[in-house]
């Protein structure tokens, strides 16, 4: 069973910058097989949403139209992490923050649908005051 946890959140004036945390409880995520990880939103009164994902096995990215430029997805290996750099941030962005994680066969399909993560974490809170 992977475990995900998120850390990172808070509270922080538009313009500003804050960086998410999402550690797995097992190495093999971001070791072995296929693996997507994504970030992911639900802001109050909304559908979850998909902010950012990262094919593990050659980093390549994907990120929401609403992000692009402004967000940043990475990974460390070794510390079994994920990152998402938030820049630029707005009040529109204020939305509990969760990260997700699926077994795929190669490639990354659908990496912003939320139907298709199998394994989320708990979320972090993420407040953008104007």
């Amino acid at each position: 069973q992977v475990r995900l946890v998120e850390y990172g959140g808070g509270s922080v004036q538009a313009g500003g910058s804050l960086t998410l945390s999402c550690t797995a409880s097992i190495a093999a995520i971001f070791t072995h097989g296929s693996h997507c990880l994504g970030w992911f939103r639900q802001a109050p009164r909304k559908e979850r949403e998909g902010v950012a994902s990262v094919y593990i096995d050659s980093g390549g990215t994907t990120y929401a139209d609403s992000v692009r430029g402004r967000f940043t997805i990475s990974q460390d290996n070794a510390k079994k992490t994920l990152y998402l750099q938030m820049n630029s941030l707005a009040p529109e962005d204020t939305a509990m923050y969760y990260c997700a994680a699926k077994t795929v066969g190669w490639g990354c399909p659908s990496p912003l649908s939320v139907s298709e993560y199998t394994y989320w974490g708990q979320g972090t809170q993420v407040t953008v005051s104007s």
